[in-house]
C-alpha cells in the first residue's frame, strides 16, 4: 500500500479554509509527474489529480469534492488522504491506458464473468453448470453491463442485500417467467438466504480478481471490502437413518436404484458415479477409482463387503469401458436428471422433508462419524483436500470423549421423577 503524504496546508478543513480562493490548484507532488492539489472556490473545494509524461503531456482529473462543509463518504466527499487514494487509482488505470491492456469503460462484469468462464474449462474446473447458473441467475441480469472498474462497494452490498431478501428460486421451464418458492420465515431461512449470497459473492470476486491479475481492471478495493454475511454457512446435516434407507431403495425405480445404492455405499457424488466405468471397479483390492473428483484430483474409495458385493454384481457383463450406471434407455444420466425421480421416490417412501442425492453422501459419511471413524479417513473418502470440511460437517455427529466422560461421572441428582411416557424420536438434522 502506498505511504499517504502529508501537508500543512492541505490535510485539515482548518488549514485549507485559510487559503486564497483561486483557479490555479495548490499541489501537492506524489512523485516525478504525478501530484494531487486542491482548487478553492468560494463554495468549496475540489480534489484535482495531475499527471505528466512525455508521450502525452499533462493530464488533468477531478477526483472528488473536498471535505470542506460536509463530512468525507469516501466515495465523493474526500478527505485529503482519501483524495491521494483515488489520484493512485487514476494513475494506474492510465499506466493500463497507455500501455494498451486497459480500455477504460469498456470492460464490464459481463465480459468479466465470461473470461473467468472460459478460464474455469481451461482448468478443467468442476461444476460448470452451477458456475453458470449463478453467473445468468444472478450477476449478469443486474451488474452484467455495468463498467467493472466503476463498481463500488456500496453498488454491490447492495445488491447482494437484494439477493439476501428475494426468495429462493424454482425450477422453471425453458421459455416461461421465472418462478419463485415461497419465502419462508425464521432464522434457518434467512440463514440459508443469506448462504447463496455468499456463493454468488464468491463467485463475484473470482471473476473479478481473475480481471485485475490480467490487468482488465486497475483497482480491486470496491470487491475486498464487501464482506460476506457471518454464520450463513451454518452446517445443518441432513441425513437418513437405516430404515428411511430402505424404504428409499424400495422405492425407487431400477435405473435409480442402483445410482442410490452406489451413492449409499460409497459416499461418491451424482456427477462421479454417472461417469463410472465398469474398469473402475477393482475386485481385487475392493475399491472404487473415482478418476476426477470435484477438486480435480483422483482417489480410491475403500467398499465394504456390502459395497464389493454390490459393485461385483452391477458390472456383470460390462465391458471395461462400459459405463456401470445409466439411465432405463441406456443413456447416461444427466445433471439434474435425478431431481424429479429422486423427488417422487421420497414422496412414496414417505421422507419428510424430501431429500436430495447430495443428501446420499452426508448419510454415508454420518455413519462413519458415528462408528467413530476418524476425521482423516473420512476426509480421504470423500475427496476432501483435508479435514476442515470434513469436521466441519461430522464433528459433532462422532463419539465424545468430552461428551461421555461428563455424563459417565456425572451421577444423578434426584431432583426429579423419571416419567413413564416415552418421547417420541425428533427427525435428524
Amino acid at each position: 500500500m502506498s505511504r499517504t503524504l502529508q501537508d500543512a496546508k492541505l490535510d485539515t478543513r482548518a488549514a485549507r479554509l485559510r487559503l486564497k480562493t483561486r483557479r490555479e490548484p495548490y499541489w501537492r507532488s506524489i512523485s516525478e509527474g504525478i501530484g494531487v492539489g486542491y482548487r478553492k472556490g468560494s463554495k468549496g473545494g475540489t480534489w484535482i489529480a495531475r499527471h505528466y509524461s512525455e508521450e502525452h503531456g499533462r493530464r488533468f482529473k477531478s477526483v472528488g469534492t473536498a471535505d470542506d462543509v460536509v463530512e468525507a463518504d469516501g466515495a465523493h466527499i474526500l478527505s485529503f488522504a482519501q483524495a491521494q487514494a483515488k489520484a493512485r487509482e487514476w494513475f494506474e488505470e492510465l499506466a493500463l491506458q497507455d500501455g494498451g491492456e486497459l480500455k477504460t469503460g469498456s470492460y464490464t462484469v459481463r465480459n468479466a464473468m465470461d473470461d473467468y468462464v472460459r478460464d474455469f474449462k481451461r482448468r478443467g474446473g468442476k461444476g460448470l453448470y452451477v458456475l453458470e447458473s449463478i453467473i445468468n441467475a444472478h450477476i449478469n441480469p443486474k451488474l452484467g453491463d455495468a463498467a467493472a472498474a466503476k463498481l463500488t462497494r456500496r453498488k454491490i452490498e447492495t445488491w447482494l442485500e437484494a439477493i439476501a431478501s428475494s426468495p429462493p428460486r424454482a425450477r422453471t421451464k425453458k421459455g416461461k417467467d421465472q418462478a419463485f418458492r415461497e419465502m419462508a420465515k425464521g432464522d434457518d431461512a434467512q440463514r440459508k438466504r443469506r448462504s447463496t449470497s455468499n456463493r454468488v459473492l464468491t463467485v463475484l470476486k473470482a471473476a473479478l480478481n481473475l480481471a485485475h491479475q490480467h490487468r482488465r481492471i486497475a483497482n480491486r478495493d470496491a470487491w475486498t471490502a464487501v464482506k460476506p454475511y457471518r454464520d450463513a454457512n451454518a452446517p445443518k446435516i441432513q441425513y437418513l437413518d437405516d430404515k428411511e434407507i430402505t424404504r428409499l431403495v424400495n422405492v425407487c425405480g431400477k435405473d435409480l436404484r442402483a445410482i442410490v445404492t452406489a451413492a449409499l455405499v460409497s459416499g461418491a457424488r451424482y456427477g462421479e458415479l454417472g461417469a463410472l466405468t465398469a474398469g473402475d471397479y477393482n475386485a481385487d483390492s475392493g475399491t472404487l477409482h473415482i478418476a476426477r473428483s470435484k477438486s480435480g484430483k483422483s482417489r480410491n474409495i475403500v467398499l465394504t463387503d456390502e459395497g464389493k458385493e454390490f459393485f461385483g454384481q452391477v458390472i456383470l457383463g460390462k465391458k471395461r469401458g462400459d459405463l456401470i450406471f445409466t439411465r432405463s434407455n441406456g443413456s447416461k444420466w444427466k445433471h439434474a436428471e435425478q431431481f424429479r425421480p429422486m423427488k417422487e421416490a421420497c414422496k412414496n417412501a414417505k421422507i419428510v422433508p424430501g431429500i436430495s442425492f447430495h443428501i446420499l453422501r452426508h448419510t454415508y459419511a454420518s455413519r462413519l462419524a458415528m462408528k467413530g471413524v476418524p476425521m482423516a479417513v473420512i476426509a480421504q473418502q470423500l475427496g476432501h483436500s483435508d479435514t476442515r470440511m470434513t469436521e466441519r460437517h461430522y464433528a459433532h455427529l462422532a463419539p465424545s470423549y468430552v461428551a461421555d466422560t461428563v455424563r459417565a461421572a456425572f451421577t444423578p441428582m434426584g431432583i426429579f421423577k423419571k416419567s413413564n411416557v416415552e418421547q417420541l424420536k425428533q427427525r435428524k438434522n
